[in-house]
């Protein structure tokens, strides 16, 4: 059975630095073999997330694509040296059935130079619902200097995208390890 990969780019903008390197990971994983879903958070209706409200707008629809997935692939735009608001609210509307044992890819995207800290916080975001991070992440800082025409045109950021889809095909079945940590703390996340 095919690996089945998820992408979750966290940007509303019309014309998407994140969305086009999330759309590259898919088509890395697609040229081996898996089956894609680019979820774009600009066609769905996810109001704030309040956890009274329960599945509000097509929070249920999210979830079910994610949990669908075999692994995700979580893209952000930094703002302010984190990841986004739409990704936040999205990530708040799933919980240790869409995430436990699932492979996730981290991908940021920055117009300054310093990306990481964003990914190291999708990082802590994702081991605490027992997801299974891969250690290999892309980081496309000074964005806007490396696309051209809608195509990433920087050799080396290319590589490096492309080598985020192989491995979440390649991690996507990956067997489970014990519950970590952070999980196991998290105990909000059932509320």
């Amino acid at each position: 059975m095919n690996t089945h990969v998820v992408a979750i780019p966290g940007s509303l903008r019309e014309v998407s630095y994140t969305r086009l390197a999330s759309r590259r990971v898919l088509d890395a994983a697609e040229s081996r073999g898996a089956t894609t879903d680019l979820i774009d958070l600009r066609s769905l209706d996810l109001p704030v997330y309040d956890g009274d409200a329960g599945g509000a707008g097509d929070a249920d629809e999210l979830a079910r694509r994610v949990r669908e997935a075999d692994a995700v692939l979580l893209a952000t735009p930094v703002y302010h040296g984190s990841y986004s608001a739409p990704l936040k609210n999205a990530l708040d509307y799933c919980g240790f059935d869409e995430f436990e044992h699932t492979t996730v890819g981290l991908l940021a995207v920055a117009g300054g130079s310093f990306p990481t800290t964003a990914l190291e916080h999708l990082r802590s975001v994702c081991r605490s619902l027992n997801a299974w991070v891969l250690p290999h992440q892309a980081a496309l800082p000074n964005v806007s200097s490396r696309f051209e025409g809608g195509e990433l045109v920087d050799e080396t950021m290319a590589e490096r995208v492309d080598t985020l889809g192989v491995r979440l095909v390649q991690y996507g079945k990956i067997e489970p390890d014990p519950m970590t940590v952070e999980a196991c703390e998290n105990v909000g996340a059932d509320d």
